[in-house]
């Protein structure tokens, strides 16, 4: 299990980047504008650099719902690995069953 200061602080990053995703993408799709001049795109990427740092999508950890372990994570099931053997093998994922050939 992992620690519940890094649980909380993840979910407070997830809601960091709900609240602030309409901001920064359209101040990234007007940065990506070529007709702005040089200037006009510096004062753009100063006010995307001012958003707050958790704010960028990719400070989210991917996390196991039931653990919070970050290693081994499946984004389909939202859970690790070992988790996902442990909830297949009792049958309680639905459709999910263990492979052969």
């Amino acid at each position: 299990m992992a620690k519940q200061s890094s649980i909380q602080k993840n979910l407070n990053r997830k809601n960091i980047v709900s609240k602030f995703k309409n901001r920064r993408h359209a101040l990234k799709k007007k940065i990506m504008q070529k007709n702005l001049s040089m200037e006009e795109r510096f004062k753009l990427q100063s006010k995307l650099n001012d958003l707050p740092r958790d704010s960028a999508n990719t400070r989210v950890r991917n996390r196991c719902e039931l653990t919070g372990r970050t290693r081994g994570t499946y984004r389909k099931f939202g859970l690790s690995r070992i988790k996902l053997r442990e909830l297949s093998m009792a049958g309680l994922l639905p459709g999910v069953v263990k492979s052969s050939w």
